[in-house]
């Protein structure tokens, strides 16, 4: 009697249980979401990443190989020069003030 008077009730009850469960539970739908989101971020991550690391790459092998590579880099950050060549720095202060408006 108890089973034919509350049987649907109960069973009602049970369902919105298992989709609250199947929404908000450890491997529900909203869990599953922020998941995949997490994923696509590392995807991206990674792909700068490798980017990145090409990059790096192509420049080592030309700081290898460039001759006009490495001049370039010591020329601009040592501030080396051949003989007979002067060096003119101006410093960042001015060269902000000289720098034209866009």
């Amino acid at each position: 009697m108890l089973w034919t008077h509350y049987g649907r009730a109960l069973l009602g009850i049970c369902v919105f249980g298992l989709f609250l469960h199947d929404i908000f539970g450890t491997h529900g739908f909203l869990a599953m979401r922020r998941t995949k989101r997490e994923i696509e971020r590392v995807q991206g991550e990674i792909a700068r990443l490798n980017k990145e690391n090409t990059e790096l790459s192509q420049e080592v092998k030309a700081l290898k190989s460039d001759p006009h590579k490495i001049e370039s880099i010591a020329r601009d950050e040592l501030g080396l020069a051949k003989p007979g060549e002067v060096i003119i720095k101006i410093p960042k202060s001015e060269q902000a003030k000289q720098a034209p408006a866009r």
